[in-house]
Order: C-alpha cells, then structure tokens, then sequence
C-alpha cells in the first residue's frame, strides 16, 4: 500500500500539545437540514477526551490511517457543485475520502462527494490492502455537506475508528493533520494549522455552514470528506471546500466542518435498522418477444404507492424527472436511486397525447445488508 507521509508539523506537537480555549460558538450541531435515512438511535461510540495525548504525527497517522477510506461514486446524475475543486468528479464518477466513526462500518463523509450516485449500488470504501466493499447511504446533512456510508465489514481486518474531538475547544495556531486520497494517492498525511475560526460558507443547496474552520495546509483534490485531526490524534473537522485566489492564482484556502456539527447527523444513525432507500412504486411493461417498447412507458404501478397516489397509470408514458430527460423507466428509477425517502419530485409525463406534471413524495423501503465485493 502506498503511504506518503508530507509532514512539516511544528515542534509543538513533536513535544505534546494541550489543545484548549474555546473560540467556536456553541450550537453547531443543531440544523434543521438534516435528513434520517433510518430511525434514531443513540450513538455507541462517544467522543474521547486525550486518545494519545503527546504522538508524533507518524504515531497519529500509523494508528489512524488504516481507519481512511477511499471513497468512489459512480454517477447517475452529473451535479454541478461549488465543492468541485476539492475532490475529483470525472467520467460520471466522483472520488473523495472518508472516515470510520465505530467498529460497525458507519463512515462519516462530504455529502456532494455522494450527490448524484444510487444510495444503494453506486459507491464504494476502499480500505487498506485493496479490500474493497459496497456502502449504502443511510443519512444526509446537505445543509452541512455531510452523509453517512455503512459498509459491510465482514472480511476487512480490524480497524480503530478514529476519535471524534471537541470542536470547541480548537484556537488559531493549533497544529493540524489531514489523512486524505489526494488525486487517488492512497492515505496520504499533510500538515498545517488552523488559521481562523467561524467562517461561513455555502453547500451546494445553499444553505449557509456555518463556523466552519479555515486551516493553513495543502487542500489537495481528494481530500475532501477527510478528517482534520488535532495535535491529540483527535478529529475536530471535515474537509470539505477549497476556495482559489482564480484561475491563474495559486493561493488556495481550505475550509473543514467542525466535527461538532457532525455529531447531530451521527445521532440519528440506527445501527439496529437496515438502510431505507427512495421508493417510487412503477415498472417497465413485461418484455414481448420481437417487440420493443420505445421510451419511459409505465408498465406496472403498485397500489399503494407514491406513484399511484400521485396519479400515475399503466400506459403513461414519463419524459422527465425533476426537468432531467429520460428514455426508460430505468432511466427514472436510476434518479430515484440518488434521492432519500421522503424527497418531493416533479414527473413530467405524456397520456393521450397530452403532457402532464405530477408532484411525487418519494417513499420507502428496505434493502439487504452490503455484501462483500
């Protein structure tokens, strides 16, 4: 495996560092954006308070790299993104990092790095040693640009997730470590410091993320969902943005979520529960030997549904989701894939002739556990 270790951490943290003061505002965690993908539950793991109080930054990386994911979508839809400089997104796919937050297989993540991709077949975790497994969507924060991965663990070694901080306490000057997926290097280790504190900046929905925390490090492309670690081996952030002075500037800023505002989205995460996924209630006409049915032609509509209650028949014929074209109902249920339970769209379909708009509630079902790839 491929480690590259591009560490320039101040002396301070080679001596031990107390991380202290408290300069973010309270209340972060507390938006009203957050989506549950499955009931709540307490969370199991809890916030440590000095895991290893004094490591070196190779100590912090060797314990915790191994916990570092290597996160790929494969897209359905193509989303434009304000995040776009800071992670990959070519070719319908779109690569970034992750983060194990417990034993079970919950990986905290940037939400635009999923955005797009089916919740349930499209993404994928690389851990160490290529050992590659399906993961499943099972809550969202697009307010916050954060979302939640399970994975299946069976047959992936022994893994310490990594230990969530206390992003109130972090104060300008404090070292920092991101252990990220740069351009797809596998876990590689910069090293900067906090530069400022409660700055704002803006999702992709537009919604406002606040507090979040400016460092002074390399914001490499493919960082972005990676941990911002604290000079205690402690995770007080999310990568998620990088700004750039223009095209012919090379000043980049990096800006991470406070990994307070996380814990509201990791509350909420049911480990008891499998994962719900969209569910619209149509499908395609039964195949007829030497004859092929041409466009999005609803065969089936199941009762109850959301399609039935939002009008839809056999026969119809569908043109477009949410202003998206379409030209097979795996067309549509491909962008239903990409959406959560409970998420409003707009069907565009044509019956006798004559196109009609229907308002859908998208509701729910369950799916089988990840299996291993």
């Amino acid at each position: 495996m491929r480690r590259l270790l591009k560490s320039h951490f101040v002396s301070a943290v080679l001596g031990g560092l107390v991380v202290g003061g408290a300069l973010l505002v309270s209340g972060v965690a507390g938006r009203s954006h957050t989506e549950t993908i499955v009931d709540q539950a307490p969370l199991v793991a809890q916030k440590a308070t000095d895991p290893i109080s004094g490591a070196t930054p190779l100590q912090i990386y060797e314990r915790f790299a191994p916990g570092v994911v290597f996160v790929r979508a494969k897209l359905v839809e193509q989303v434009d993104s304000p995040f776009n400089l800071f992670h990959a997104r070519e070719s319908q796919t779109s690569t970034g990092t992750g983060f194990l937050v417990d034993r079970l297989g919950d990986i905290l993540t940037n939400y635009h790095i999923i955005d797009g991709a089916d919740r349930s077949n499209g993404i994928t975790v690389e851990f160490e040693n290529t050992t590659v497994r399906t993961a499943r969507v099972v809550a969202v924060d697009q307010g916050n640009d954060l979302a939640v991965l399970r994975s299946d663990m069976h047959g992936v070694l022994p893994i310490v997730p990594l230990v969530r901080g206390d992003s109130t306490s972090v104060r300008v000057g404090d070292p920092t470590l991101t252990i990220g997926n740069p351009f797809g290097l596998d876990r590689t280790l910069t090293s900067g410091s906090v530069s400022a504190l409660q700055h704002t900046i803006v999702a992709d929905d537009g919604s406002r993320i606040d507090n979040v925390i400016q460092v002074d490090q390399d914001p490499d492309a493919g960082n972005s969902g990676a941990p911002l670690i604290d000079a205690n081996g402690r995770v007080i952030g999310i990568n998620s943005q990088m700004v750039t002075g223009g095209a012919e500037s090379a000043q980049r800023v990096a800006f991470a979520i406070p990994i307070d505002t996380a814990d509201a989205i990791l509350s909420k995460v049911n480990r008891q529960e499998t994962p719900k996924v969209a569910y619209l209630g149509i499908a395609a006409p039964p195949k007829k030997k030497g004859r092929s049915m041409a466009g999005a032609v609803v065969g089936v509509v199941t009762k109850p549904s959301p399609a039935q209650e939002a009008g839809l028949q056999a026969g119809d014929t569908i043109v477009k989701v949410d202003s998206v074209p379409v030209t097979s109902i795996a067309d549509v249920l491909a962008i239903v894939s990409t959406r959560s339970p409970g998420q409003p769209l707009a069907i565009q379909f044509r019956r006798a002739h004559r196109l009609h708009t229907a308002p859908v509630t998208l509701g729910s079902q369950t799916v089988a556990p990840s299996s291993a790839k």
